[in-house]
């Protein structure tokens, strides 16, 4: 299975890169992976808190597979085995110029579990959308900071 979702932001890479290397900020802005602790970079393992929207929370401690900055960061988490349930998660960052972010955001599901899941999965997808939207709304306000600031400093 399969969730892919995707928004373009009106703020460049490095600022939708920031918010999302932040993990002890996610309380304050993400709806859908509410806590995210340790180091952000390959080979590492994280933890992190799920919470989708009108279902129970989820913790899982996912291996970070790719942290390119500004381009991309993955990882994977499984439960009990990768027989049972297994997800790989991304968020890719496209430079669309004029800084402008397009994010793909999604995962990969596999396992026998999966078919139990159907009300979590619909849950999951709800997520990723609150995500995406909470990242393009945080991003863009950065940004007019960072410009308000700057124009601020030059007069």
């Amino acid at each position: 299975m399969q969730l892919r979702t995707e928004i373009e932001i009106d703020a460049p890479p490095k600022i939708v890169w920031q918010i999302l290397v932040d993990g002890s900020s996610y309380h304050e802005w993400n709806p859908f992976i509410t806590t995210l602790t340790g180091e952000l970079v390959e080979d590492s393992v994280i933890n992190i808190v799920v919470s989708p929207p009108d279902v129970s929370d989820l913790r899982f401690r996912p291996r970070v597979l790719v942290a390119k900055p500004e381009k991309e960061l993955r990882w994977r988490g499984n439960m009990f085995a990768d027989v049972f349930f297994v997800g790989e998660h991304y968020i890719q960052l496209t430079d669309l110029g004029g800084n402008r972010t397009r994010v793909r955001h999604g995962e990969d599901f596999k396992g026998f579990f999966l078919k139990f899941l159907g009300r979590q999965m619909t849950a999951t997808a709800r997520g990723f959308v609150f995500m995406n939207q909470a990242l393009k709304k945080r991003a863009e306000a950065m940004k007019n900071d960072q410009s308000a600031s700057t124009v601020h400093d030059a007069s």
